[in-house]
Formats: C-alpha cells, sequence, structure tokens
C-alpha cells in the first residue's frame, strides 16, 4: 500500500454512512451481508447505499460476491490489514515492543 490507496481508503470512511457499513460487514464476518439487509439494518436507501459501497469497494476495503440475482458484501480482511500494516510500518521508532497494546486491542477476542 503506499500514501495515496492510504488516503483512499481513510477518504472512503470518512463519510459516516460508509463508516458504519464498514464496521457491520466487519462485525457480520465470513457470512458478510446483502446490499439489501445492510441498507435495511442502517436504514439507507437503494441507491444512496449502492453508491456508499461503490466508494468502499473502490477503496479496498470492501468486496463482493454474486448470489443470483443479489449481491453479498464483505470487509475485505486483506485491504483492512494493508491499511494497518501501512500505519503501522514504523511503529514507535523500531521499537515494536512499544506498540504491543494497539496489536493487543485490535487482536480478535472470543
Amino acid at each position: 500500500m503506499d500514501i495515496n490507496d492510504a488516503l483512499s481508503s481513510f477518504s472512503a470512511l470518512s463519510q459516516k454512512t460508509r463508516l458504519e457499513v464498514f464496521r457491520l460487514l466487519i462485525n457480520a464476518g465470513p457470512e458478510g451481508m446483502s446490499a439489501g439487509d445492510i441498507g435495511e439494518a442502517l436504514n439507507v436507501r437503494q441507491n444512496t447505499m449502492s453508491a456508499n459501497l461503490s466508494v468502499l469497494l473502490q477503496a479496498g476495503l470492501v468486496r463482493n460476491e454474486r448470489e443470483g440475482r443479489s449481491i453479498r458484501y464483505f470487509a475485505n480482511l486483506e485491504g483492512i490489514r494493508d491499511l494497518l500494516t501501512y500505519l503501522m510500518a514504523d511503529c514507535c521508532g523500531g521499537h515494536p515492543e512499544l506498540c504491543a497494546q494497539v496489536i493487543e486491542a485490535i487482536t480478535c477476542r472470543k
């Protein structure tokens, strides 16, 4: 990831609905959600949701799969990993142990 990719990701997430969609898809996990279910969960009209999902797709933060007549969306974990790696690449002046709290906070726990 380069600075332009990072800027694209941050730009995509700088709008309330898109950030909510992104967080919803992260929470949905590997099952993802259909576009209609995302719109329903967030009370967003179909055309507005479509535009927001398109921005997130362009930024590489979500991916989609066609399922018959509908489209299912998923958080793109590779895109998320790339963005976090870009942000943390020079963590703590070469002392990664100082970043342990950040890494622990973003680690999934069940």
